[in-house]
């Protein structure tokens, strides 16, 4: 998995999200869409660039999201 790219994308949800006025909301809306529609490996890639490097790159929203919400396939 490019990192870079699953960054990327993950951001432009972000940006959709955002525009929510409840921040609680748009965070819920971020791990729900991830949980969704991204598969296994893009969730747990994205985890591990949260848990491993900080999640550098991805906006303040998305990294709430990713790591306080999402939850990880076995």
């Amino acid at each position: 998995m490019d990192i870079d790219n699953l960054v990327h994308m993950a951001n432009r949800i972000g940006e959709f999200f955002a525009a929510m006025p409840d921040h609680d909301e748009a965070c819920e809306g971020i791990a729900q869409h991830l949980r969704r529609y991204w598969e296994p490996r893009m969730r747990q890639a994205l985890y591990a660039h949260v848990v491993s490097g900080g999640g550098i790159g991805l906006s303040p929203l998305v990294l709430e999201a990713v790591r306080d919400r999402m939850v990880l396939p076995n």
